[in-house]
């Protein structure tokens, strides 16, 4: 298994560790419930330097990128990032991404960890043009430190005046002593806060930093798990639960990152732009159960008949108001607001409600 500059932090700290995507990760620490109202209500920290970076660089970057992913790379101004998707040829997708713009003719992406190589060899393989591409993936370390209590912690540790940052704006500076730090207000918990991306030899450095300056708020070393169940609760797709290479952006409604503006021709638009006009055969929903329960990934989904009527693609019980929320793929009669669908758990039919 591959390591992080954090591994070791993890073993000593006690971290329930298993591999994810290639890597020993820590799953949990003080247990997913104490972690995820951790972050909810204060202020924790991920290590996630299992994500992958690429450069993209040149004069022809932006219409590689315009090319590539979904969302409309022509109107992200220098200094923000916007979420996006590759489209992979065939109405899937590739992975769901993040691009960040940094200046003229240069872009970052971060990838899901589970896909670097994949999505490597995508790119290079669209490439005809000849753009500057550099896979950094291990060349950097990266925290994710998230809660109400996460602006407060970091301002301890930079001159940066972070409440300037704006959601999903992103700037470079010095912070816990360390130079050109990426200091992106962005994550994939739904709590706030901010995600740094810098060199892995600063890493003890920039951990213990944060760790001395959030002490005051409790701040807590968070795992997989508690990410996995905050990024649920805010409703965010999973890549490989709740999005794959079987799944559209339009049916996983995610039409909002799928731009279909004038001389923007990506990969997969006609099909794209057939499937806004004319419908699909499923939506993704999101759901919360009416009675005492756990939906879980791959529980079948029926109506009031039996009937099969969809999939269940992620599901967990909330900590804090113990109750089971999911999502999963409907036929679209059934994805409306309110419309009742029912989660076949064992051998019971748990009635469900479809939510925003």
């Amino acid at each position: 298994m591959k390591t992080t500059p954090f591994t070791k932090k993890h073993i000593e700290l006690g971290a329930k560790m298993h591999e994810f995507a290639g890597y020993n990760m820590p799953i949990e620490y003080s247990g997913i419930n104490d972690e995820h109202l951790t972050v909810r209500n204060g202020v924790g920290v991920f290590d996630v330097s299992h994500m992958g970076e690429f450069w993209v660089k040149g004069p022809k970057a932006l219409s590689f990128l315009q090319k590539v992913t979904s969302n409309d790379v022509s109107v992200l101004p220098i200094g923000k990032a916007q979420y996006s998707c590759f489209p992979n040829g065939k109405g899937g997708i590739v992975d769901d991404i993040l691009v960040y713009h940094f200046e003229k003719d240069k872009y970052f992406l971060v990838v899901n960890a589970s896909n670097i190589q994949k999505d490597w060899n995508w790119c290079v393989s669209h490439n005809p043009e000849g753009t500057d591409l550099e896979n950094a993936s291990d060349k950097m370390a990266q925290l994710a430190v998230q809660g109400p209590k996460a602006l407060e912690t970091l301002q301890k540790l930079t001159d940066v005046n972070l409440s300037e940052v704006p959601y999903y704006g992103f700037t470079t500076g010095k912070l816990a002593g360390v130079k050109e730090v990426i200091i992106s207000n962005t994550g994939y918990t739904g709590a706030g806060g901010f995600e740094l991306y810098f060199y892995p030899e600063y890493a003890d450095q920039v951990w213990d930093a944060i760790f001395e300056a959030g002490a005051e708020f409790g701040i807590k070393p968070i795992g997989l798990g508690a990410r996995d169940t905050l990024r649920l609760e805010k409703g965010f797709c999973l890549y490989g639960n709740d999005i794959d290479d079987t799944t559209s952006p339009i049916e996983a409604g995610l039409g909002w990152i799928t731009k279909f503006v004038e001389g923007k021709n990506f990969i997969d638009r006609p099909l794209l732009e057939k499937q806004k006009a004319e419908g699909t055969e499923r939506k993704l929903v999101r759901f919360e159960l009416k009675e005492r329960g756990i939906p879980r990934h791959g529980y079948e989904i029926v109506n009031e008949k039996n009937e099969h009527i969809g999939i269940v693609t992620s599901g967990t019980m909330l900590p804090e108001i113990k109750k089971g929320i999911g999502m999963g793929y409907v036929k679209p009669k059934y994805s409306k607001e309110n419309s009742t669908i029912y989660i076949k758990i064992r051998s019971n039919n748990m009635e469900a409600v479809i939510v925003k």
